[in-house]
């Protein structure tokens, strides 16, 4: 308990625009109903990865501002208070893994979220294990390969489509 709330307090403190904090968190522990609901709507092999954890999240945002405008940021400020959710969790030893992978149709009947809300990632919480642990061989392999990642010149531009000289 000390945990998640010291995680959701970074979260609490996240920049957003307007300081709408349109950002919603339905968490569910392990065993619980809302646990369930979470776990059934990820895909097969999201399931392998979460299985394990001891708390799935899924995180939503208002599309609407607190005036009933559209609220264009709410998805941005929703990715920002993940990344502070998961640098929180680093911080004490949690892991975090961000899934995109489960079917929103499913999530969103199951949970009761309502229209205006988009649905972000799921994210199960938890502590590292081995990935001889994992059940799959292609997510043992996953977790044991190297890692790659685009080069800077591919993404950070002086003009457009033209690198930025770094």
């Amino acid at each position: 308990d000390a945990d998640l709330k010291a995680i959701f307090e970074a979260v609490r403190w996240t920049a957003s625009s307007s300081n709408e904090q349109p950002w919603r968190y339905i968490v569910g522990r392990k065993g619980s109903e809302t646990y369930g609901k979470i776990f059934n709507s990820l895909f097969e092999g999201n399931q392998l990865w979460a299985a394990k954890a001891p708390v799935l999240i899924l995180g939503v945002a208002n599309g609407l501002t607190q005036k009933g405008g559209p609220n264009g940021a709410a998805v941005y400020d929703l990715g920002q208070s993940a990344a502070m959710l998961v640098l929180q969790a680093a911080e004490l030893g949690i892991s975090a893994h961000q899934m995109g992978g489960y079917d929103r149709d499913k999530a969103r009947h199951a949970l009761g979220i309502p229209e205006e809300y988009h649905l972000g990632a799921a994210i199960a919480l938890g502590y590292q294990g081995e990935p001889d642990q994992l059940t799959a061989e292609r997510l043992q392999q996953m977790e044991t390969s190297p890692r790659t990642r685009k080069e800077l010149s591919e993404f950070v531009f002086g003009e457009w489509n033209e690198a930025l000289k770094l």
